[in-house]
């Protein structure tokens, strides 16, 4: 076992509040002892000091060892089935009934006694209410073939009621997921822990995309809403379950309903953004050259005679009128560029990176979100390549995606896009401390050689100097 690496699931700031909360609730359950034998000994004096003494530990505890106790509880309720929680009114509102009970019972008056009836029922009826709306409740969501990150997705959620008497009000209905069936730091927490403990301290978290709000469903009824959701970033999320939550009918408490869903994957695609032209330094235009040979290009060829397979948007008029039969126009071809797009995953971590505790990189995994500058500038590398596919998918050059050297067919279109951007959508930075390893030499020559004639780019957050030089060469490096 590699202590140095244990060391770093825990800082030294939560080692020291864990000794400092072990020591506070020691200490008070030792004058809680203390204070019980004086009393029975009968020395009133040291009863009454250890008895100050025992709150001031007690208000200890509320101060610094609850709180992070209720956060960690607070985080594993989250991923819990619990059926319903407290919200914060609620919470006040339980201190309120618990205040007016004590009065009542301490001062015997009856109308203390009624207001805290009136209460405790409105307490009841709020949570029985609110754990019947949810009920006999199905939930149906249907999404789109492309999603791309950043730009508004539109859902389509459907919500029945197979309540044959009671409608159902205020549903709220999220999807949740995971991004990955294990987590990315899996393999090292193996190193230093047994497999069945490290799978447990560190697991992907769950995701929650709330869909869409239904003020009201009626009995035996069903409402589809259409809503815009926005993936804030690519890469694949599985569908695991729905989550139905309401606070009807007074917002105390948030109940909450998992219902099962069929496992679907959904591929976020990386963010397309237009090309400029200074980030990739284009000199040339697509389809420049006009041909001999007859094709789609823009340029005229030669007219000929209507046949019936032809497009009517090619039917020349004017010679149609002149030769009193239907002509049509044929146009020159163009040439066709090429394009090959070669991606490096390789990523030079930061001395922050590298001094990174393993707590703290685990801390971020459970976030859910790119936070680090090193994750930022990869995603911006991936969002590049995208970009300069769809330019020359929209221009109808034939292009294909390399990628650290598993190289891709060359193809057309906007089938071929969706290829080649769900390839970038599922890459992972393979990240090095000092020393890089090369990119396949061979895989490199071969990609130039098929791509001869044609025109090629390779990204990279590698520095010019450290590349090949057939990479420099051959390509247009663009740098991330």
């Amino acid at each position: 076992m590699n202590l140095k690496v244990l060391s770093q699931l825990f800082s030294f700031r939560e080692i020291r509040n864990g000794l400092m909360g072990l020591v506070v609730v020691a200490g008070g359950l030792a004058l809680a002892g203390l204070t019980v034998w004086a009393h029975r000994s009968g020395n009133v004096r040291l009863a009454e000091i250890a008895a100050a003494s025992s709150l001031g530990f007690v208000l200890l505890i509320l101060i610094f060892v609850i709180p992070p106790l209720a956060r960690s509880a607070s985080a594993e309720a989250s991923q819990m089935d619990l059926p319903f929680e407290f919200t914060s009114p609620g919470a006040v509102y339980l201190v309120l009934v618990i205040i007016v009970g004590f009065a009542a019972w301490n001062t015997g008056n009856n109308l203390l006694f009624l207001v805290l009836s009136l209460m405790i029922s409105a307490f009841l009826v709020s949570f029985i209410l609110g754990n019947f709306g949810l009920r006999q409740l199905d939930v149906k969501m249907r999404f789109p073939e492309t999603i791309f990150a950043g730009e508004p997705t539109p859902l389509i959620v459907s919500l029945f009621n197979k309540k044959w008497t009671f409608p159902t009000y205020s549903i709220l209905t999220e999807v949740r997921g995971k991004e990955r069936e294990t987590s990315l730091l899996l393999d090292e927490i193996k190193k230093i822990l047994p497999e069945a403990i490290a799978a447990k301290v560190v697991r992907p978290p769950i995701l929650k995309h709330s869909l869409d709000y239904f003020v009201f469903i009626p009995r035996r009824g069903t409402v589809e809403n259409r809503t815009n959701h926005v993936f804030n970033h690519r890469g694949r999320f599985i569908i695991k379950d729905f989550e139905l939550s309401t606070r009807f009918p007074f917002g105390l408490f948030r109940h909450r309903r998992r219902l099962s869903a069929q496992e679907a994957e959904i591929v976020v695609f990386p963010k397309v953004e237009p090309v400029e032209m200074e980030l990739v330094n284009l000199p040339y235009e697509t389809g420049s050259r006009v041909l001999l040979n007859k094709g789609s290009g823009q340029d005229l060829h030669s007219l000929r005679e209507y046949q019936p397979q032809d497009d009517l948007r090619h039917v020349d008029w004017k010679a149609t009128a002149r030769a009193q039969r239907m002509i049509v126009r044929e146009y020159a071809a163009e040439d066709e560029i090429r394009v090959t797009v070669l991606f490096d995953s390789r990523l030079q971590q930061t001395a922050e990176d590298r001094t990174k505790s393993l707590r703290k990189r685990i801390s971020e995994e459970q976030k859910g979100e790119i936070t680090s500058e090193l994750a930022k500038r990869f995603e911006t590398g991936i969002t590049n390549a995208a970009s300069i596919l769809a330019y020359f998918a929209d221009a109808q050059s034939e292009f294909r995606l390399i990628v650290d050297g598993e190289s891709g067919e060359f193809g057309f279109g906007k089938k071929h896009l969706t290829a080649c951007l769900r390839r970038l959508a599922l890459i992972d930075p393979k990240y090095f401390e000092t020393e890089c390893g090369d990119f396949p030499a061979e895989s490199l020559e071969k990609a130039f050689d098929e791509s001869r004639g044609g025109f090629s780019y390779f990204i990279s957050s590698i520095d010019s100097g450290s590349l090949p030089e057939v990479a420099v060469h051959s390509s247009r490096v663009v740098h991330f």
